[in-house]
């Protein structure tokens, strides 16, 4: 199977009539670009947030590839909600599978996440494909900041994807963690240039 045969089977069509959720925990939280209803914190069990993907597209080149964020297996993911209406639903998912199918190292899945309430629902995420060689593994915090502090794709600047990212999870109330860390340390080593 060719890499754009395998990105087309793995294509996710909307049922007709039916509202989409999708659950964002990276890029998507702070520019989905689709229209949608409400969004919600909700967290994702059995997946964590992780710089697992490497990024030769949007956020880096085949010269300096660069570092995305991917649900790994194992732990927990606090992300945001997205409400899609039934007669955006189909052209949202058109619009993600473009978006995030730019190579098959996402499988799009439905996921069950709950929100704050405690009530549970099913979202469409997109998690790493542990097979694909853009699958970058576990890094270690140095590791994930050599590779984003100089790379830049299409979209811009690695450390701006960080950068952006943390705020969101700021606005989530999720003030310290890996990638606050990360940031501390690019930040610094600037700092120190």
């Amino acid at each position: 199977m060719t890499e754009s045969e395998m990105i087309e089977g793995r294509r996710y069509r909307a049922k007709p009539g039916e509202e989409l959720r999708v659950f964002a925990y990276g890029s998507l939280m702070w520019r989905p670009d689709f229209p949608f209803i409400d969004i919600q914190p909700a967290t994702l069990y059995g997946y964590h947030r992780a710089f697992c993907i490497t990024s030769t597209h949007y956020r880096g080149s085949d010269a300096h590839p660069g570092l995305v964020l991917g649900l790994d297996r194992g732990g927990q993911c606090l992300g945001r909600v997205y409400r899609v209406a039934p007669e955006d639903a189909e052209a949202t998912a058109d619009y993600l599978h473009k978006r995030e199918m730019v190579t098959g190292v996402y499988i799009p899945r439905l996921l069950k996440v709950r929100l704050t309430d405690g009530s549970d629902l099913t979202a469409l995420s997109f998690i790493a494909d542990r097979k694909h060689p853009q699958y970058a593994g576990k890094l270690s915090a140095e590791e994930v900041v050599a590779k984003i502090r100089d790379a830049v794709g299409i979209a811009g600047p690695n450390i701006e994807y960080l950068r952006n990212t943390v705020l969101h999870l700021d606005d989530l109330g999720i003030g310290d963690c890996a990638l606050h860390r990360i940031l501390r340390m690019i930040d610094a080593a600037k700092e120190a240039t």
